[in-house]
Formats: C-alpha cells, sequence, structure tokens
C-alpha cells in the first residue's frame, strides 16, 4: 500500500476533490515517468543511430575510392588494349556520363509518379472546418 492510500480511513469513502486530486496526481507521475523513459530509449537510439551514419558515411566514402579506382584500372586496361591514354580516358568519362544520363532519366520518370498526400491534405482541412465552427 502506498502512503497516498493509507491517507484515507477505510471506513470513509473517498470524496470527489480527492479522487480528481489522486487522478491528477498519478496522471501527472505517470506523464513525467513516460517522459523519463522516452529520454532514456531516445539517449540509446541517437547513439546506435549516430554510429549507423558514421559507418555508412564511410561505406560511401570507401565505395567512392573503389569507382575511382576501377575507372582507373578500365582506363588503363583501354590505353592496353587498343586507344591511346587521353582517348581512353574520355571513353571512361563517356561510359560515366551515359550512366548519369539514363540514371536521371529515370529519376526523373518516378519524381512524376510522386503526389501529394491528398486524403491527408483533405483531412486536415476537415478538421479545420470543425474547429473554426466549436
Amino acid at each position: 500500500m502506498t502512503t497516498q492510500q493509507l491517507s484515507v480511513p477505510p471506513d470513509e469513502e473517498p470524496t470527489i476533490g480527492r479522487l480528481i486530486a489522486d487522478t491528477s496526481r498519478d496522471f501527472s507521475t505517470l506523464l513525467r515517468d513516460e517522459v523519463e523513459l522516452l529520454k532514456t530509449e531516445l539517449k540509446v537510439s541517437v547513439r546506435a543511430g549516430g554510429i549507423s551514419i558514421a559507418l555508412f558515411a564511410v561505406a560511401g566514402f570507401l565505395g567512392l575510392l573503389a569507382i575511382i579506382m576501377i575507372s582507373f584500372a578500365l582506363a588503363f586496361f583501354l590505353d592496353w588494349w587498343f586507344a591511346g591514354t587521353a582517348t581512353s580516358f574520355l571513353l571512361v568519362f563517356a561510359i560515366y556520363l551515359l550512366i548519369a544520363a539514363g540514371l536521371a532519366y529515370v529519376g526523373v520518370r518516378k519524381m512524376k509518379k510522386v503526389k501529394p498526400p491528398e486524403q491527408t491534405i483533405e483531412s486536415v482541412k476537415e478538421t479545420k472546418r470543425v474547429l473554426k465552427r466549436s
């Protein structure tokens, strides 16, 4: 039994005011505890999120370095196989431009399919109308 429960004698019925005060205090305590739990969980999540972002950044950087290295290897392979050094590097450059153009084309087509959240917008407008009438 808690001390709040002991303050009311067992043979007496608590008053409405007492019940409201107890409920308000308990609700306030519950909210305070929930906020503390949220802070603790977020601290752990933010730390894990920060570490994963750093790992993704390093992986992206290493991927970029790998692309640069394979580009040089391809250019020197083309130089060895049939073309001069400058021509080989220009061919690799042209290949990357074609890939970039293809990806941009696909990206633009996908972007045209993006629509605004019409149901949500309508719901917010309806809520706004209802609140104005109240």
